[in-house]
C-alpha cells in the first residue's frame, strides 16, 4: 500500500499517476478544503503527529510514502522523515519546479532575518505574498510598519488572521492573474514571498515588483530529510514506484528508441567535453519538459569523438526493439555550425516523401532529433556537432516493423513522440498508422484502405489491385484512433475492411476492439437480430455461440443477410462521425477472404 501526503497541485498529479494502476492507496491532507478526484484512493484528513503517522503506516501496511505536500510544510516533512526512518520505509519526494536563483531577489533563511533586512532597507509599506501562516511570525514587523497580506478567501484563513490580531482592512484575497493590479493598488516599497516554485506562481508574484525596481525578499524553502528520493514528474514517479513497489503497477513502462538514443548521445557528449569521463546514467529532457535519467552501458573513444551505448527498455509493451542496443557517436566539427545527423549502421534510409524527413537521410524522426538537439545545446551551446545513431540489430529488426511500406530501407527508424512507452498502449501503433497515411498522401493517393491485419489486408489488396501498396494501412484494434488521425489528413475516400468478430464489437460502439477491452456481447447480438427481423433460429444460434465467425455458417441465407446488413449499418453509425469530411465505405470480409457485405450496400455494384 502507498501513502501520499498531498494537498497541492503535485498531490493531484501523484494521485492521477497511481490511479493508473487500479490499486488502492491513501491520500492524506491536513484539511479537507482541497478537492481531489480519487479513482482508487481513499482520502484521509487531519494532521498526523509522529505517533499517529507511525501507527497508521503500521496498521495499513504502508510500503512507500510519497511526499507531495507544500514545500513549506516543515513540520510535516520532519515528521515524515522521522517516522519513515524509524520504520525503514522509503520516501519519494514529488518535487515541483523552482526558478533559478539569479540574485534578483534577496534570499532569507528565516523570518527573523527577513525582518532585519526589511528594517535596514528601510521598508515602510510592505506587500506580503507569503500567506496567512506567516502573519504571526512577521508580527514584530507589521506592528510597526504598514503591511498588507494576501491570503486565501477561506474561513480558516480569516480565523488565523483574526487570531494574530491583524487588521482586516489590510487583508487582500488571492485571485489568480491579479498580481499586477494588487501591486498597483498597494504601491509597496518592498514585496516578500516564499520560494514557492512554478506551481506556486512564483514568477508571476514577483514580476510586477521587479519591473518597477522594488526590492523582493524571499524565504528560501526548508531542507528536506536526507533519505528522501526526489522525482520531478509523472514519468519519473511511475518508474520509481515500479522499482520500489514492483507489484503496484501490473505493467511496466519503458522509453522510446528516441529517448534511448538521446541518453546515448548525452553520455557520448559528456565524455567528449569532460576528458573521457564515463556516465552510467544520463539525464535527458522528455518532450513534456520532464527530466529523467536512463542507464548507459558503455562509453568508448572513437577516432574523432566518443560513442556511447544505451539499451532500449520497452517495459511490458510488446515492442520488437526491446533490449536492443542503441548507439550514438558524437563528434565536434568545424565543417558547419549546426547539429547534423548522419547515417549509422541499422538506422533506416528514407526513400519516400511524406515523413517530413530528407529523402536519402537517416530515418530519425523530428521528436527524437529535437530531443538530441536540446541535450546537446544544453551542454554545448554553439558550434558544429555530428551525431551518428546506430542500431547493430536494426536491419534484422526492420522486417518485423512497418518500415518497408513507409519506404524506409536498410534498418529501423528512431521514433517516439512522447519519449515514453506505455505498456500495451496504442501510441506507437497509431503513430505508425499516421506515418503510413502521410506517405500515401505524399504519393498522391486519394484512397486509404484500412484493415485489421495481414490476413484481411491480403484479401483487400486482391480486391483493389489498382491501388499502390502504400494505400493499405493496418489499424489492428485501434479503429477509433485510426479514423481520428485520418480525419486530420482529410483523406477523400476511406475503405475499411473488417472481419465479423471486430464488426459486432464496433457495431455496439466499441472503437477499441481488443479482447482486453471488450468481449462479444450476446445481448447486443440478440438486439441486432431482433431489429433486423431474424427468425427464432437465429436467436438460438446466438445463445450457443463461441465465436462470432460461427454466424457465417450457422445462419440461414435470409437471416444472414438481414443480420449482416444491420451490423454494417451500426458500424457505419459508429465510425462515420469520426471522419465527417471523408467518404467512408465498409467492407465485411468472411473467413475465406470474400467481401460478402458492404456499406453502402451497393458499393460493389457501383465500382
Amino acid at each position: 500500500m502507498i501513502l501520499i501526503f498531498g494537498g497541492t497541485t503535485e498531490g493531484r498529479i501523484v494521485s492521477s499517476v497511481l490511479d493508473e494502476s487500479g490499486k488502492e492507496y491513501y491520500y492524506s491532507t491536513k484539511g479537507a478544503f482541497q478537492e481531489v478526484d480519487l479513482v482508487h484512493g481513499e482520502r484521509v484528513s487531519g494532521a498526523m503527529t509522529h505517533e499517529v503517522m507511525r501507527d497508521f503506516i503500521r496498521e495499513k501496511d504502508i510500503r512507500l510514502v510519497v511526499d507531495a505536500a507544500h514545500p513549506f510544510a516543515a513540520v510535516l516533512h520532519k515528521t515524515i522523515g522521522e517516522v519513515t526512518a524509524e520504520l525503514g520505509i522509503p520516501v519519494l519526494r514529488y518535487e515541483r519546479k523552482y526558478s533559478e536563483r539569479t540574485g534578483k531577489v534577496i534570499e532569507c533563511e528565516s523570518y527573523e532575518e527577513m525582518i532585519k533586512k526589511l528594517e535596514a532597507q528601510p521598508c515602510r509599506r510592505l506587500l506580503a505574498l507569503t500567506g496567512v501562516n506567516t502573519i504571526a511570525p512577521l508580527k514584530p514587523f507589521w506592528e510597526k510598519h504598514e503591511s498588507f497580506f494576501r491570503i486565501l478567501d477561506r474561513d480558516d484563513s480569516r480565523e488565523k488572521a483574526e487570531a494574530a490580531g491583524f487588521p482586516f482592512s489590510h487583508i487582500r484575497y488571492f485571485h489568480e492573474g491579479e498580481d499586477q493590479a494588487l501591486f498597483d493598488e498597494i504601491q509597496p516599497d518592498a514585496v516578500i514571498t516564499k520560494e514557492s516554485g512554478e506551481s506556486g506562481f512564483f514568477e508571476e508574484k514577483i514580476a510586477p515588483a521587479l519591473a518597477a525596481g522594488v526590492p523582493v525578499y524571499m524565504i528560501t524553502r526548508p531542507a528536506l530529510p536526507e533519505h528522501y528520493e526526489y522525482v520531478y514528474g509523472p514519468v519519473g514517479l511511475r518508474k520509481a514506484v515500479e522499482r520500489l513497489c514492483p507489484d503496484f503497477f501490473p505493467l511496466k513502462t519503458g522509453f522510446t528508441t528516441g529517448s534511448t538514443a538521446t541518453a546515448a548521445t548525452a553520455a557520448a557528449l559528456h565524455a567528449l567535453l569532460h576528458e573521457g569521463e564515463v556516465l552510467t546514467e544520463a539525464a535527458i529532457l522528455l518532450p513534456s519538459g520532464e527530466e529523467v535519467k536512463l542507464p548507459v552501458e558503455r562509453v568508448e573513444k572513437t577516432e574523432l569523438g566518443y560513442k556511447a551505448m544505451a539499451r532500449k527498455y520497452s517495459g511490458d509493451d510488446p515492442d520488437v526493439t526491446h533490449l536492443t542496443e542503441i548507439c550514438s557517436e558524437v563528434v565536434l566539427t568545424t565543417e558547419h555550425e549546426g547539429i547534423r545527423f548522419l547515417q549509422g549502421e541499422g538506422v533506416g534510409v528514407v526513400t519516400l516523401p511524406g515523413l517530413g524527413l530528407e529523402i536519402g537521410g537517416p530515418a530519425i524522426n523530428k521528436t527524437p532529433r529535437a530531443m538530441m538537439e536540446t541535450i546537446v545545446r544544453r551542454h554545448y551551446p554553439t558550434g558544429g556537432v555530428d551525431i551518428t545513431v546506430s542500431i547493430p540489430a536494426g536491419r534484422e529488426l526492420a522486417s518485423k516493423t512497418f518500415n518497408p511500406r513507409l519506404g524506409i530501407i536498410d534498418g529501423i527508424s528512431v521514433v517516439g513522440t512522447s519519449g515514453v512507452v506505455k505498456p500495451f498502449s496504442s501510441e506507437a501503433f497509431v503513430a505508425s498508422i499516421v506515418r503510413q497515411a502521410d506517405v500515401a498522401v505524399a504519393l498522391g493517393a486519394d484512397t486509404i484502405v484500412i484493415n485489421s491485419g495481414a490476413k484481411s489486408e491480403k484479401y483487400l489488396k486482391s480486391a483493389f489491385p489498382e491501388l499502390p501498396f502504400q494505400s493499405f494501412v493496418q489499424y489492428g484494434n485501434f479503429i477509433g484512433e485510426t479514423l481520428e488521425k485520418l480525419a486530420l489528413l482529410s483523406i477523400p475516400k476511406i475503405y475499411m475492411g473488417i472481419m465479423l468478430g471486430k464488426a459486432v464489437k464496433l457495431a455496439e460502439g466499441n472503437l477499441d476492439t481488443h479482447s482486453r477491452k471488450v468481449v462479444m456481447n450476446k445481448d447486443f447480438m440478440h438486439q441486432m437480430a431482433t431489429d433486423s427481423g431474424c427468425s427464432e433460429a437465429a436467436h438460438t444460434l446466438i445463445d450457443g455461440l463461441t465465436l462470432a465467425r460461427e454466424l457465417w455458417t450457422g445462419l440461414s441465407p435470409d437471416d444472414l443477410e438481414r443480420f449482416m446488413l444491420r451490423v454494417l449499418d451500426a458500424c457505419y453509425e459508429a465510425a462515420a462521425k469520426l471522419v465527417p469530411k471523408s467518404e467512408l465505405s465498409l467492407l465485411l470480409i468472411d473467413d475465406d477472404g470474400n467481401i460478402r457485405y458492404t456499406y453502402p450496400h451497393d458499393f460493389l455494384d457501383k465500382r
